[in-house]
């Protein structure tokens, strides 16, 4: 195999891992700053019904 060609796999390989860098950075922050997707239900403050402290 001649050097130009393992020169050439190497600038490849270098490339696909730059991309898939950019891709995985790009999708965290892509959800990160996307609107919220939780269906949690809005409960609002809950009052306390346990036993004090005093024993």
């Amino acid at each position: 195999m001649s050097i130009a060609k393992v020169l050439e796999k190497i600038i490849q390989a270098i490339q696909e891992v730059t991309q898939k860098v950019i891709n995985y950075i790009s999708v965290a922050a892509a959800r990160i700053f996307s609107p919220r997707d939780d269906d949690y239900p809005a409960t609002g403050i809950q009052p306390f019904e346990g036993d004090s402290a005093d024993a």
